[in-house]
């Protein structure tokens, strides 16, 4: 089972954030699918992910995305995606 915890932030704040669950095995391909479902409930765009993105996940259970990582202009300083599995 996939259980993410996704939050953007602003300055010190969380502004949203939902776990997003996922009745499959976590897979590193399937990492822009997760961050694209994740997006569209948020109503934001999806940033470019990188593969440090991806390493940074699966070596810490966390990743960052930063403004410079969206084409377009968002609202947040980061949008944080966190393993929420215990």
């Amino acid at each position: 089972m996939i259980k993410l915890w996704a939050k953007t932030i602003l300055g010190e704040k969380i502004t949203r954030d939902q776990i997003y669950k996922k009745e499959e095995k976590y897979n590193s391909n399937d990492f822009e699918s997760y961050l694209n479902d994740i997006c569209y409930e948020f109503d934001i765009p999806s940033p470019i992910i990188l593969k440090s993105h991806i390493n940074n996940f699966e070596n810490f259970n966390i990743t960052r995305f930063r403004k410079s990582d969206f084409i377009e202009e968002v609202d947040y300083d980061f949008l944080v995606v966190e393993n929420a599995l215990e």
